[in-house]
């Protein structure tokens, strides 16, 4: 199998919003994250999503509005011969106490199912405490970037020791092919 890396999706990939990303519209990339997508892509790495999608169980847009966010994302990504591999979405409402949204690490055990691998050492790209969370109960590597929530989370500090920091995924990504 080759390389993996997990990202959020939120935050990381697209623009994230406290009124949540409701839209074909509100789907916007972050400056220079495809292109990392596409670096990875092309250096044989496998790309997984695992996102929290509550905006679904909460009623705020449908599983076919998730689907053709999922789509312009791998549309875009395809005009750079690259893709994401994998999505792994948690459409419950956070009542729902499932086993898929983060910080549990339900989304993550299904990675590891799809790709049949052990997650122990995979780079996992978050913006907020529960992706690193998730990412730690599976022994995966949590990375945090400041794009999104990450200077919020950030300012919090807590869970923080020994998890690396980037500006952006992109950044993260110069730094895991540079470390290849």
């Amino acid at each position: 199998m080759s390389k993996l890396v997990i990202l959020d999706r939120d935050g990381v990939i697209n623009e994230d919003s406290d009124q949540y990303i409701r839209s074909l519209e509100d789907w916007v990339p972050i400056d220079g994250s495809l292109e990392a997508i596409a670096q990875l892509s092309q250096a044989g790495f496998s790309i997984a999503v695992a996102t929290n999608q509550s905006g679904v169980g909460r009623g705020y847009y449908s599983e076919q509005t998730l689907q053709q966010m999922h789509d312009k994302m791998q549309d875009l990504l395809a005009t750079m011969n690259a893709r994401v591999d994998y999505i792994a979405a948690c459409l419950h409402h956070p009542d729902a106490d499932c086993e898929c949204r983060k910080p549990k690490a339900g989304l993550f055990k299904q990675i590891a199912k799809h790709f049949s691998c052990d997650l122990t050492g995979v780079p996992a790209v978050g913006d907020s405490l529960r992706d690193l969370q998730a990412a730690q109960v599976v022994k995966a590597q949590p990375i945090l970037v400041r794009t999104g929530k990450g200077e919020r989370t950030l300012a919090k500090r807590e869970g923080l020791d020994n998890i690396p920091v980037f500006a952006n995924l992109q950044s993260v990504v110069n730094d895991l092919l540079l470390n290849l």
